[in-house]
């Protein structure tokens, strides 16, 4: 419900949708609220409330999110670096080969490993390293929250490491970090989303020959401050969509 209402509110104050990065305020009801360790929020009726601090800006902050790029006991980077890069960069990783091995969630005296120990063994594998050398920095940076987005600062009783490196060098750490990792690549963030609503508008997949058409909607999107409306106004003016063929 947070994440559907602040949609439905960003669609209909026409806001910019880079606000989906940024925005310091959400959608709770007393449960949530709660859940969220966020005080002065009674009773079940959800309500616009402003955040304080910046680890819950955005979606990045939402426990909807956490939950579906988690296993249902305990978070997963892979899951979470590869639903960042999909759906927020536009940068899907190759699907892993065939008889992955199963993460070691226990060390040989059976202490319980932290997330980051556990991939560590797993990307002692070459086939393996490879591709999650993008994917884990992004997941690390969430590991704050846990499978169902309560925020945490450790895990065992050990202090959670959040830090990672993308492979350009840029250094970041934690939730806020990787917002400010996506928000100097905001070009690609719209690009990606204006692909998806494209895809959404058009019933097919796109193709090369649409890209320049995606990216001409985008550069004259920026001229509005990349508002909802310019996007879909963009997007039904153009030819792919004025051409498309009903079925």
């Amino acid at each position: 419900m947070e994440t559907e209402l602040f949609l439905e509110h960003q669609l209909r104050e026409d806001r910019s949708v880079i606000d989906l990065l940024s925005a310091d305020y959400t959608f709770l009801n007393e449960r949530l609220a709660r859940h969220y360790d966020i005080p002065g929020v009674y009773g079940s009726r959800f309500r616009q409330v402003q955040l304080e601090g910046s680890h819950r800006a955005g979606l990045l902050g939402h426990g909807s999110l956490m939950t579906v790029t988690s296993y249902p006991n305990r978070t997963s980077p892979v899951l979470r670096g590869k639903y960042i890069l999909e759906n927020f960069l536009g940068a899907p990783p190759p699907e892993p080969p065939p008889n992955v091995p199963t993460l070691e969630e226990e060390s040989e005296d059976g202490r319980a490993l932290s997330m980051r120990e556990a991939m560590e063994r797993h990307r002692v594998n070459p086939t393996c390293a490879s591709c999650h050398a993008t994917m884990d920095p992004i997941g690390f940076s969430l590991e704050n929250f846990d499978a169902v987005g309560a925020f945490r600062q450790e895990f065992e009783n050990q202090p959670i490491d959040a830090s990672g490196t993308m492979p350009d060098g840029d250094a970041f750490a934690g939730p806020a970090g990787l917002r400010g990792i996506l928000l100097d690549r905001s070009d690609l963030f719209v690009g990606t989303l204006t692909q998806k609503m494209m895809t959404y508008a058009l019933g097919r997949g796109l193709e090369y020959y649409d890209m320049p058409t995606v990216r001409q909607i985008v550069r004259e999107a920026a001229d509005d401050d990349y508002r909802w409306s310019s996007i879909v106004l963009g997007i039904v003016r153009s030819a792919p969509f004025q051409m498309r063929r009903s079925h």
